[in-house]
């Protein structure tokens, strides 16, 4: 067995004396400890006075060298800019194949030019290629707002790439990176440079495979982001269980994200409540929420219900496209009253008729602020109609309504008496009837079917919540009353002329007299408004397309016109 024996100290070490040939370490001065420096290089050393033509020689210079085509739609760019010292609007690449060697040919350009945007949509970039991009434009930031989108290859280390630059630059404000798949090994990389810090304030991430896991790792990191306004997460499938839970989590920690858009994904009435959830928090922050295609029915409309009033940020609302039915506005009608922020409200297609139509007017004539209604692609007939007229008398604030531009057809039914001909010799069908509770109207005959769709007795009273009373015949046809009723609201009454030859009658009642389009006229109907609506000029409402389910701020040709009448009268236009 061995034995360790400690070690003798070094001779003279007990005086203090070292012995020779020891080494000794020394240190100079605090003044002579630096003896020299080297400056970074200037990214900008390239960019002093520089003129088109060296521009364009520089970069044909580097395509030879590299044995690369160029481009000759960047050439044309290059050679139609004028004022090339501030940052230039766009430098378009949009369609162009970038492979490795093209974008470090693209270097020339970026290490001289600065741009506002940079758009490499669709662009054929690979990982190689994707990361020198990046890497230039975080080192010379070449812009501040960027456009990758539809580019599916950049793999793992072109999102490296891209989080680098994200992190590292302080000028980039817009990321476009919609049809760009992240994935779960690239989704970490994003994440870390969005919790960390990043000065962008608007990212696209639509149709990027973003359920699961890399929807979990970005909803975490944004939790304790405070730059970002606007996400949009469209069409990547997220569902009403773990994808909704990380929305509705992220909703209830950040109050800096002020669009939130989650069109076209299935986020179902249980993905709604988790977002209510998160809603309930909000006291300021998000301001536009675009549910449209999800899913959503009116067992998901009586969470928002509840949760509107307590969302006071919430100024936009689209829910377009979701089968939320009467039974759902209804729902959501309560929650609009006691809500005080709402401005714009979506509502395109989603199943309603005129018992639907008539809760929205009830919640238009309490709203002291709605700017904007969209009710188009639904089934509101005449007594729908006749509501939302009377409602905008009351109405004081919205400057936009948009309807169909064909009216929905109406059934009529003829009565005991056949047809008769009024004094100009026009046809005038009796037992002309309206229910405002039913979904669908045909056309038909025969007094039976009058009464199975909703023919009244001679009071007015409807079944079905809505129904016709006739009046005594006046000179140009008959007149009907149509009653409309709604659930806790009473009965509102209103008066129309129906004539076969197409002439257009505008009786007057005390709550405002009402045309209608004859059956089958194609021509757009405009809903005009007392002289006491201030009506805006077209680039001051927000658009609300049927394509495009958010809200523009792009002003477009709206399928309703409204407009003031000298007469005070809400009357119908027919025509252009």
């Amino acid at each position: 067995m061995l034995e360790m024996e400690p070690n003798p100290g070094p001779t003279g070490a007990e005086d203090g004396r070292l012995r020779p040939g020891a080494k000794r370490v020394t240190f100079p001065s605090d003044e002579d400890i630096v003896s020299g420096a080297v400056e970074p290089k200037d990214p900008w050393r390239h960019a002093q006075n520089v003129t088109v033509e060296e521009i364009v020689s520089a970069y044909k210079q580097a395509c030879q060298k590299l044995s690369c085509k160029q481009i000759p739609k960047l050439l044309k760019q290059i050679q139609e800019f004028k004022d090339l010292a501030p940052r230039i609007d766009c430098l378009d690449l949009k369609g162009e194949k970038l492979d490795y060697k093209a974008c470090e040919a693209l270097e020339e350009i970026f290490k001289r030019l600065q741009f506002k945007i940079v758009d490499l949509e669709q662009t054929s970039l690979d990982e190689d290629g994707a990361s020198a991009l990046f890497d230039m434009i975080e080192y010379y930031e070449s812009a501040t707002h960027l456009n990758i989108s539809f580019n599916k290859h950049i793999g793992t280390r072109g999102w490296q790439a891209a989080a680098h630059m994200m992190r590292k630059t302080n000028c980039l404000q817009y990321l476009d990176a919609r049809g760009t798949p992240l994935l779960d090994h690239s989704a970490p990389f994003v994440a870390r440079a969005l919790r960390i810090s990043s000065s962008l304030v608007v990212l696209h991430l639509e149709n990027a495979s973003l359920s699961g896991r890399p929807l979990m790792l970005l909803a975490t990191a944004l939790k304790m982001n405070v730059t970002l306004r606007e996400l949009y997460l469209a069409d990547n499938k997220l569902n009403g269980l773990q994808d909704a839970a990380q929305l509705g989590n992220l909703l209830k920690f950040n109050c800096s994200i002020q669009i939130l858009d989650l069109r076209n994904n299935h986020i179902l009435d249980s993905g709604l409540a988790y977002l209510c959830e998160g809603l309930r928090e909000q006291r300021r922050g998000l301001v536009t929420l675009v549910l449209w295609n999800n899913q959503v029915t009116q067992a998901g409309t009586a969470y928002l219900g509840v949760t509107l009033p307590h969302a006071q940020s919430l100024e936009t609302l689209n829910l377009g496209h979701n089968p939320i039915g009467n039974e759902g506005v209804r729902n959501l009608k309560t929650g609009l009253i006691g809500n005080r922020s709402v401005l714009r409200l979506g509502l395109a297609s989603t199943k309603l008729t005129c018992e639907g139509a008539v809760a929205v007017a009830e919640f238009i004539a309490e709203s002291p602020r709605l700017l904007r209604l969209d009710l188009r692609e639904n089934e509101i007939k005449t007594g729908g109609l006749m509501a939302l007229a009377l409602a905008l008398k009351v109405n004081q604030s919205l400057l936009r309504l948009d309807l169909d531009r064909d009216p929905k057809k109406e059934a009529v039914r003829g009565g005991e008496g056949g047809g008769t001909k009024g004094r100009d010799g026009a046809g005038v069908r009796h037992g002309a009837a309206t229910d405002s509770s039913s979904d669908t109207e045909d056309e038909g005959a025969g007094g039976d079917g009058g009464r199975r769709d909703g023919a009244v007795s001679p009071k007015g009273d409807a079944e079905g919540g809505g129904g016709t009373e006739e009046t005594p015949e006046s000179p140009q046809g008959r007149q009907h009353r149509i009653l409309v009723t709604s659930p806790g609201r009473g009965h509102k009454v209103f008066v129309v002329t129906r004539v076969e030859s197409g002439h257009m009658v505008a009786p007057r009642c005390p709550q405002g007299g009402v045309t209608v389009s004859p059956k089958g006229d194609p021509s757009p109907m405009s809903l005009t408004l007392s002289p006491k609506v201030d009506v805006p000029s077209a680039g001051d409402v927000l658009e609300m397309g049927g394509s495009d389910p958010k809200m523009s701020p792009h002003p477009q040709r709206s399928s309703q016109r409204v407009t003031p009448s000298p007469t005070g009268d809400i009357v119908p236009s027919v025509g252009g």
